[in-house]
């Protein structure tokens, strides 16, 4: 829904160090790529084409005003929508985007000191999810706080930093950009372990998604303030805790991570795989701790969460049950129908597309107990084992992951063209 744009995004963005991807995909990524990012400026202000008065850099969620009305700006969303366009400003594919990048600095060191109905700057208004597009407070009914924002925003500007540091303008990162980072980092040390609203803003508990981002900006911060003399050693302690409390959101008998520790449900969410794919560090290789796509409780986890999906969709009737077929936020949604998203589907191809990055680097695929079910779905006479690149196993599992992934995103692309 509001971060689809992102997601193809991030797709392009991945497609040339994918070794594998059918044609058909690299065509639809090349070609949809652009008309994503497109849609991606039309919605931040102050001159995008569907930003609505919104103001300079300000990221819209939607132009709809009604059924839903998603004319507000996120700072999750927001955050994520930045981190993509600072990623391709960053890696010099668009050098065009760094007013836009410098704009959305400014927004958002201005929504940090507005004062909402989560707090002030100083009492836990960060944590407020979302702001009207004038920059002033939503004070309606709301799920908050949301204690990701701060974690993406931290991570989004922390690229952005590194970047101006290696090219020589460190002291714009120390006197723009650190004091909006450390706003939020300080946030995240001392709030890490209260609970709020999960991404999808239904259910208050401990979100894995939410701990995985924190401490991800925790470690990214605590880097950067070494290196620009701000050195905050309760960043690292609070990391270290974060990864620790991170390992009890794995659930060892269900061979799956449950994405909330509240709310009801099973537990199956797409919320585990886009913090997955969020968290992806190609130089941590297949790291369980940090829950890597190519990790095998990452892979474990995708297997339960693609299943829960088979039977529920009509869309996805006559697939085989090692076949690709379209995902849901969680099994037991209803909202607005409860069907299935693109930005779910995209994201299990886009962990898949991850994880042959790094078995492709590496030269190798580990198959242990925990990620043999899921290799079983290719092969169903996988034994437990370290296959290299050169084996028959390897090749016959990596095509056909390849084939899961590309069904996933060409599935998802010819539906996206009727739509258009």
């Amino acid at each position: 829904m509001r971060l689809l744009n992102v997601v193809v995004c991030a797709l392009g963005l991945i497609s040339s160090h994918v070794f594998a991807q059918s044609s058909s995909v690299d065509s639809y990524i090349s070609t949809e790529s652009p008309i994503a990012k497109a849609g991606i400026i039309a919605n931040i202000g102050p001159i995008g084409s569907k930003s609505q008065g919104a103001k300079a850099g300000i990221v819209i969620a939607s132009p709809s005003t009604t059924n839903p009305n998603y004319l507000f700006t996120w700072t999750r969303d927001s955050s994520l929508v930045f981190k993509a366009l600072i990623d391709q400003f960053v890696s010099g594919q668009d050098t065009s985007l760094r007013t836009l990048i410098d704009q959305f600095v400014s927004s958002q060191a201005f929504i940090q000191q507005v004062s909402n109905p989560s707090g002030t700057v100083s009492s836990g208004g960060l944590g407020e999810p979302k702001f009207n597009v004038d920059e002033t407070a939503f004070t309606g009914a709301w799920g908050r706080p949301q204690r990701d924002g701060p974690a993406l925003r931290a991570t989004a500007i922390i690229g952005y930093a590194n970047w101006l540091r290696a090219n020589g303008n460190s002291s714009w990162v120390t006197s723009t950009l650190w004091p909006v980072l450390k706003l939020d980092l300080d946030y995240v040390a001392a709030n890490w372990n209260q609970t709020g609203f999960d991404l999808w803003e239904e259910v208050s508990s401990s979100s894995f998604f939410t701990t995985a981002v924190q401490h991800r900006a925790l470690r990214e911060g605590s880097a950067l303030a070494s290196a620009i003399g701000q050195a905050n050693s309760n960043y690292d302690t609070q990391a270290a805790n974060i990864l620790c409390f991170l390992q009890s959101y794995w659930n060892p008998s269900g061979n799956f991570v449950t994405a909330n520790t509240g709310g009801g449900r099973s537990g199956r969410d797409a919320n585990t795989v886009l913090t997955s794919i969020h968290t992806f560090d190609p130089a941590a290789g297949c790291d369980a701790v940090t829950f890597q796509p190519c990790s095998d409780k990452a892979l474990a986890n995708l297997k339960v969460y693609v299943d829960a999906f088979r039977s529920i969709y009509v869309v996805n009737n006559g697939i085989a049950t090692n076949a690709a077929v379209a995902t849901g936020r969680y099994p037991e949604d209803s909202y607005q129908g409860g069907n299935p998203w693109y930005l779910a589907t995209f994201a299990v191809a886009e962990q898949l597309y991850d994880a042959l990055i790094v078995w492709n680097t590496q030269g190798s695929l580990n198959v242990t107990a925990i990620s043999q079910p899921f290799f079983a779905q290719f092969s169903s006479g996988i034994a437990v084992g370290t296959y290299p690149s050169s084996s028959t196993t390897y090749a016959t599992l990596t095509t056909a992951i390849k084939n899961f992934a590309d069904g996933l995103a060409g599935a998802m692309g010819a539906l996206l063209a009727l739509l258009i």
